[in-house]
């Protein structure tokens, strides 16, 4: 028991810590970025006209029928090899990642934006147009926000599995969380140890991300108008 404890704590923590760090480095900006997306891909393919509806319809479509390996792939190893006037463009492995995590969670998200959307009744745009507010500050303003209240907790939910998807990225070299476990146990044969510590980081991950989320869903919500379970 006690070689365990020294083997977890003077070996695998160090290591895991620096990974950890590289796996926050991935998740914060593909949580925002795919929130971003999520949020405009939603609200076009509801309020858009034809062609904005048309591509993101198409990009949607696109990204939730591929597996995210086959997108991190294409983003790292394929896309060096696409040339656009001549210039080929190079993404380093964090940058593959973020881009691949992002856009995937965008296209999700946009399904609950779109949800969110479809669940305002149009007579609240309506009475806005009748007081004299454009239609675009009428969705920016009234509808969209009540929207992504409905909608946060699938989004949230989508974080969550962002949080877990991240392991992914060390298919395409990051050595983040899972990358950092996977050389530890190749070097030690550890594989047990090594492996229920990286789950146990990724436990506290999405745990500490639960309730941040819950956090924010109460700040959020309006008092009188939480949609209630009869």
């Amino acid at each position: 028991m006690n070689e365990a404890l020294a083997f977890a704590f003077e070996r695998v923590v160090p290591g895991l810590n620096a990974g950890l760090w590289a796996s926050i480095g991935i998740i914060a900006p593909a949580a925002l970025l795919g929130v971003v997306i999520g949020v405009t891909a939603g609200t076009l393919r509801v309020y858009g006209g034809v062609w904005p509806r048309r591509i993101t319809n198409w990009y949607v479509s696109l990204f939730r029928g591929t597996p995210l390996v086959v997108q991190l792939y294409f983003w790292y190893f394929a896309l060096p090899y696409v040339s656009l006037g001549g210039v080929s463009l190079i993404l380093t492995p964090v940058q593959a990642a973020i881009i691949g995590f992002a856009l995937c969670s965008g296209a999700y998200q946009s399904e609950y934006i779109r949800g969110g959307l479809l669940s305002i009744k149009r007579g609240q745009l309506l009475a806005a147009q009748a007081l004299g507010i454009t239609p675009l500050n009428c969705i920016l303003s009234i509808v969209l926000p009540q929207a992504f209240r409905r909608a946060l907790p699938g989004c949230g939910n989508e974080i969550i599995y962002l949080i877990k998807y991240s392991s992914l990225a060390s298919i395409i070299t990051v050595n983040e969380l899972t990358g950092v476990g996977r050389g530890i146990a190749k070097a030690t044969f550890q594989n047990t140890e090594v492996y229920v510590i990286v789950g146990l980081y990724y436990l506290a991950l999405v745990t500490l991300a639960g309730q941040l989320l819950r956090l924010i869903e109460n700040r959020l919500s309006i008092p009188g108008f939480e949609v209630k379970n009869s």
